[in-house]
């Protein structure tokens, strides 16, 4: 699951070997500090630059479940792209804008 939040870009898969777990993945460091200190308290953040993403947590399911809930919840704006530029920046809402835009050829074609 890739997850783009006003607090950060996630990318949620199954931690192999251990169903009942998740790894969450970010590119920045600062995505997943947000989550942890919005909706993950416990998650230790974990850096390495040996994978495809440089920072992950693990975390069980119902936790993930809880968090993902609680981020629907906090949704309290009627435009993603210009609330990501207000809590996130410019730069941010322009990568974004362009994941945005490659998707929009999907429905256009």
């Amino acid at each position: 699951m890739w997850l783009f939040t006003t607090i950060g870009f996630f990318s949620v898969v199954e931690d192999p070997g251990h169903p009942d777990t998740l790894k969450i993945r970010a590119r920045a460091r600062e995505d997943l500090a947000a989550l942890r200190d919005g909706y993950l308290p416990d998650i230790e953040l974990i850096e390495t630059d040996h994978t495809d993403y440089r920072f992950r947590a693990i975390v069980r399911r119902d936790e993930w479940a809880h968090a993902a809930h609680a981020l629907a919840v906090a949704i309290d704006y009627p435009n993603f792209k210009s609330a990501v530029a207000e809590r996130q920046g410019h730069k941010r809402a322009g990568r974004y804008a362009r994941v945005w835009e490659v998707m929009y050829g999907l429905q256009r074609n």
